[in-house]
């Protein structure tokens, strides 16, 4: 077993990557985005990305783009629309706003594990500096009723240990879940006394199942009674975690492991406590799961320096296909790869 925490950000503020192997390829194929630094010029397409929005469904994500596309004003080309880059992949869905991506990552840590490993190459390619990642998504409160925002400090597996363990190669390594301490601070500190909602900041507790993992009464299994599901709950309550979900661990792990500020900031549906099952009205759930973007929205625009009219997107530049056989290769290659 080996504990790996070698992951300071670069002073340059330049996204690079552990993996010698990638500089000898013809192409790196992104297979679940649909994109390759050999068809496509990732370069002049995601260059001037500087903040990196994931959420859990294609829906939230495309809801999100369009969101942040009107608070930061920025101005689609006439008869155009929002498009999503990774159509071809048929498995996560991306939009680009301006300086902001929006990113689906699916459901539990093998999903956005596996996104994160590209979306990480795929700011190398495109020379991206200092970007920032969030993951916005939905959690159950531990102690907290259904609509407040927790914001992660420190991510923990179902052990309440603080590190991703991942078998390689018949080994098990073990990754630290740090997460940006300052950028936490930073985002509470967004919230205003006017919002209906209450921001807290601690701990996260991330299972690898919705169900057992969680301590729910309401599985297809249960081996555990409920006295036995609320004393565990208690105790992770009382060693200020705050809510369960099931991305933050790796999520952490892998940003701290890159070297890049991220953030894990979520909507409880339900207080875990008083019971398993989200019993408020459709109406009132996509209001709860607009509170992560409006705080993210605000970081955005007080680090775009929004005080005065919106910025204007920049012109059309050169194509962004470069290989149009190297293009029809990675297509296919994202339709057929599992």
């Amino acid at each position: 077993m080996s504990y790996h925490d070698e992951s300071d950000e670069y002073p340059d503020g330049a996204v690079r990557l552990r993996n010698p192997n990638i500089e000898l390829m013809d192409q790196d194929i992104l297979y679940h985005l649909a994109l390759g630094s050999g068809s496509h010029d990732l370069h002049q397409m995601f260059g001037d990305v500087k903040f990196i929005c994931m959420g859990g469904t294609p829906k939230r994500m495309e809801q999100f783009a369009n969101f942040i596309m009107d608070e930061i004003g920025y101005k689609l080309p006439a008869g155009t629309t929002l498009l999503d880059i990774s159509q071809y992949s048929y498995r996560y869905s991306m939009y680009k706003v301006g300086p902001v991506l929006s990113i689906s990552h699916g459901m539990g840590i093998p999903s956005v594990g596996i996104l994160l490993h590209e979306v990480i190459k795929l700011m190398y390619h495109a020379r991206v500096r200092d970007p920032v990642f969030f993951r916005l998504g939905t959690c159950g409160g531990i102690g907290l009723d259904g609509g407040h925002l927790v914001i992660t400090d420190e991510a923990v597996d179902g052990m309440m240990r603080p590190y991703l363990e991942l078998p390689v190669l018949g080994k098990l390594v073990q990754r630290p879940s740090k997460l940006d301490v300052e950028l936490a601070k930073e985002l509470q500190s967004l919230s205003t006394q006017d919002d209906p909602f209450e921001t807290h900041v601690g701990r996260t507790m991330c299972t690898y199942d919705f169900y057992e993992g969680q301590g729910r009464l309401d599985g297809a299994f249960c081996d555990y009674t409920e006295k036995e599901k609320l004393e565990f709950l208690h105790k992770i309550h009382d060693n200020n975690i705050l809510n369960m979900e099931m991305e933050s661990l790796a999520f952490a792990a892998l940003t701290h492991h890159a070297g890049i500020r991220a953030a894990v900031i979520c909507v409880t549906l339900l207080n875990r406590l008083n019971g398993d099952q989200v019993a408020s009205s459709k109406e009132v759930l996509n209001e709860w799961q607009n509170r992560p973007q409006a705080i993210v929205a605000r970081y955005i625009k007080k680090h775009m320096g929004m005080t005065g009219p919106a910025p204007r997107p920049p012109p059309p530049g050169p194509k962004t296909v470069v290989n149009s056989k190297k293009l029809k290769f990675v297509r296919e290659e994202s339709q057929s790869y599992e």
